[in-house]
């Protein structure tokens, strides 16, 4: 029983602590969209990173509220999107020149680190799911 407290309070911690990343995530979007021009194809791009940047966090929110394993996937998969559709973004920022890849490079790095965690979620829960 003390054990499964443990790991209960362990895994409360870590979920907490995805709360708080996805957040902090947004908010780094939301202020890179904010530094950008708001005209032409540059406010197109930017307004698309904004919609999916913010919504990793929200998606992984529904995900911990999920009634089953296979909502949980479905909202983790789409925080997923989101997260490689942000990488997308950014890299055409760069890539037309709109911003610097040193000022991006460490936010590409949070969306590379938080693909990697989100796709262990995805992973361990449907090979639990099976069992």
């Amino acid at each position: 029983m003390k054990l499964e407290r443990i790991k209960d309070q362990k895994m409360n911690g870590e979920r907490q602590n995805l709360r708080v990343r996805t957040r902090d995530y947004a908010l780094r979007i939301i202020k890179l969209y904010e530094s950008l021009p708001k005209n032409g194809a540059v406010h197109v791009i930017s307004h698309q990173l904004l919609r999916s940047g913010t919504s990793v966090g929200a998606h992984y929110s529904e995900g911990c509220r999920a009634k089953s394993k296979a909502d949980f996937i479905s909202k983790i998969e789409g925080g997923l999107q989101e997260l490689e559709e942000s990488v997308y973004w950014m890299e055409l920022l760069i890539q037309a020149e709109y911003i610097n890849e040193n000022k991006l490079n460490p936010l590409i790095e949070e969306s590379s680190e938080l693909i990697a965690i989100f796709v262990t979620m995805v992973k361990n829960t449907k090979l639990h799911q099976s069992k």
